[in-house]
């Protein structure tokens, strides 16, 4: 096994990475530092981000400079203050074994008195965004004279950003016989240019393919209507209790909304853009790196170069303008060999933007269908279980308390306290996923496939008191099937579609040709007419915690936290509420949509529709069947017309269908 002593590094250097816990180097790593230390030469390095860039030219930079003397010697530039901030830190890590030693850090949102204090005091190596490294040009140009490596980090999103001129200005005031290493993480042809132009004779080193994204990071979207895309960012942040993500946005208006809701929601989130001053987005940051927030949300100038450990997700509320960005937003996850999921959400008319992105960064991209309540409401559980198994006990502080607590639950067994204590603690929640509705959207033909099976149409619906799981319950009890031939359920107001696997489809039909009734009224059931056309529904989601999530560790806070937690019964706080945002008070009705957080009613009732029990499923017979009374045996289509509001388009094709019959 190669070790970092392996490679010709300093001891005071090799010292410095054993200290900071590295002991293999990164495949960048292997490939760099010996080629950088061997002899001075200038580099093209192909280097996905999080695959240890910053190391590869730090450590070989580090060894080649003379701390004896009190003059720049090298020039790193970064596209953003974040990463010209972390690139200093990471250097200063390296080198603190080096004695003399100096590196500064130039960006703008600082005092440039200050930086050029600084640089005037004595330092070998400065790391500076180029507009600010202009600025300071313009004040005093002979700081450049004495470089002997210049390093391009993130050449591509530099050029991205517009820094084309800045980068030409720089570079022409930097000494001919320096070296130029250039790290990227695509190669557009401008960059190309920039080594055609700047460099002699480069030898190239690479991680991977050009513009190929990290393998360890898996690519998945799901596709929904734009009114719901804020609810669906919230179910899936309440599907991994243990996430810690960062949340792309294209603008810093967006940005900013979305923060504002998601804290007014009742999570750990904060935004990161371009109004903030430097002094926030160190606030900002210093939160997040420490897991007092478990989402970020930013734009893409604004989280480059953030270095965190352990992001889980990543997850693209907006797709970027140029596809080129999805490598860098990505590359915020599976950073140092780890894994991470990359999640996209989108309506139907940006599928094709997915498949563009496929083919850019040579990855596949799955659909999968966001989760639904009850699954929500399972890994919260599970979650909440779990911390519970795992918290570490102060016995000493909570001691004087126990006999008193022990007195309380003297009469209550083991099973009824383990009962009682997840209603106190989750009753809210379960109440607040039971209706909530199925945000995945399906296009404007919605009889394709979820999972091979085979869709039906059933003539009841959420007026009927039903959802999702009890009607997957009415069908596979009437027709003596297991739920789990049921894989799929869309309800809707007054008739739901059902998807029901193949081999159980002749004992519906036969079990349903009899009268059957659910809370007195008459349920019929039918094939659906198929479009010709067969989507990829996507599969369902299931990762998540208690069920082998990627999480990371559990400091954020995250998931379920009880009494202040986002789910709130009655007419209370709304301001801490989370799951799918909509107002109530008391009982509730339906999830509402809205595409900013707010919400609109679409819970109705027919005025004239006196046949309807609205009480729900009951405890007794709601299964039963009817007598056989020929004037109940209503033909379907006429059932249909007389007593359920249901959308002409529909009834047009079932009737169609019947026709066709």
């Amino acid at each position: 096994m190669t070790t970092f002593e392996n490679l010709g590094l300093a001891p005071e250097l090799v010292r410095a990475v054993s200290e900071l816990g590295f002991e293999t180097p990164t495949p960048i790593q292997l490939q760099s530092i010996p080629l950088l230390l061997e002899s001075p030469t200038d580099l093209v390095a192909l280097a996905q981000t999080g695959t240890g860039k910053t190391a590869a030219f730090g450590l070989p930079l580090l060894q080649r400079i003379d701390t004896r003397k009190r003059h720049i010697q090298a020039l790193i530039l970064s596209p953003t203050r974040e990463l010209c901030m972390q690139i200093t830190r990471d250097l200063e890590a390296f080198g603190k074994h080096l004695p003399g030693f100096g590196v500064v850090a130039v960006y703008g949102g600082a005092s440039i008195q200050g930086q050029l204090k600084q640089i005037q005091d004595g330092v070998q190596v400065v790391v500076a965004t180029p507009g600010r490294l202009v600025d300071i040009m313009q004040k005093r140009k002979t700081i450049l004279e004495n470089v002997q490596i210049a390093v391009l980090d993130e050449a591509d999103e530099m050029l991205n950003m517009g820094f084309r001129d800045d980068l030409d200005t720089i570079l022409s005031y930097t000494p001919g016989t320096k070296n130029t290493w250039l790290f990227s993480a695509s190669m557009p042809n401008e960059v190309l240019n920039i080594s055609r132009n700047f460099m002699r004779n480069p030898k190239e080193v690479s991680s991977g393919e050009k513009n190929v994204t990290n393998k360890n990071i898996e690519h998945v979207y799901y596709v929904v209507h734009a009114r719901d895309k804020y609810m669906a960012l919230k179910r899936i942040a309440d599907f991994h209790p243990d996430i810690f993500a960062i949340v792309f946005c294209r603008t810093k208006i967006e940005t900013q909304q979305i923060a504002d809701m998601l804290v007014k929601d009742g999570y750990n989130a904060d935004s990161l853009h371009g109004d903030l001053s430097q002094a926030q987005r160190d606030v900002v940051m210093k939160r997040y790196r420490n897991r007092s927030l478990q989402l970020l949300v930013a734009t893409d100038v604004a989280a480059r170069g953030i270095d965190v450990d352990d992001v889980t997700h990543v997850i693209h509320y907006s797709l970027p303008d140029e596809p080129e960005s999805y490598l860098h937003r990505s590359g915020r996850t599976a950073r140092a060999g780890k894994k991470g999921v990359s999640m996209v959400l989108i309506n139907m008319k940006e599928i094709g933007r997915i498949k563009m992105i496929e083919r850019l960064v040579k990855t596949t991209f799955t659909r999968v269908q966001l989760p639904l309540g009850n699954e929500v409401c399972e890994n919260q559980l599970l979650s909440l279980v779990k911390k519970v198994h795992n918290v570490d006990v102060n016995r000493s502080d909570i001691e004087p308390f126990m006999p008193a607590i022990y007195e309380e639950l003297s009469e209550l067994s083991r099973e009824e306290i383990i009962t009682r204590f997840i209603s106190v603690e989750f009753n809210r929640f379960l109440d607040y996923y039971r209706n909530s509705p199925d945000l995945n959207a399906y296009g404007n033909n919605e009889e394709f496939s979820h999972g091979g099976g085979i869709k039906m149409f059933l003539t009841l619906g959420s007026l009927d008191g039903l959802n999702k799981q009890t009607i997957k319950e009415f069908v596979a009890k009437t027709a003596g099937i297991d739920e789990a031939q049921i894989p799929w359920v869309d309800v809707k107001n007054s008739y739901s579609f059902v998807e029901v696997n193949a081999a159980s489809v002749e004992k519906i039909q036969a079990a349903f040709k009899e009268n059957i009734t659910y809370n007195g009224r008459r349920a019929q059931i039918e094939l659906r007419a198929q479009s010709g056309r067969d989507r990829d529904g996507g599969g369902r989601e299931r990762r998540g915690s208690g069920r082998n999530d990627r999480g990371g560790d559990n400091r954020g806070g995250g998931g379920y936290r009880g009494r202040n937690d986002r789910p709130q019964g009655g007419g209370g706080d709304r301001n801490r509420r989370g799951g799918d945002s909509r107002p109530y008070s008391g009982a509730r009705g339906p999830e509402t949509r809205s595409s900013n957080g707010g919400a609109r009613n679409q819970w109705s009732k027919p005025k004239n529709d006196r046949s309807r029990d609205m009480s729900g499923p009951s405890t007794t017979n709601n299964f039963a069947q009817a007598p056989k009374n020929k004037k109940e045996s209503l033909d379907l289509s006429a059932e249909l017309k007389s007593i359920f509001e249901m959308d002409k388009k529909e009834l047009r094709k079932l009737e169609k269908n019947r026709k066709g019959n």
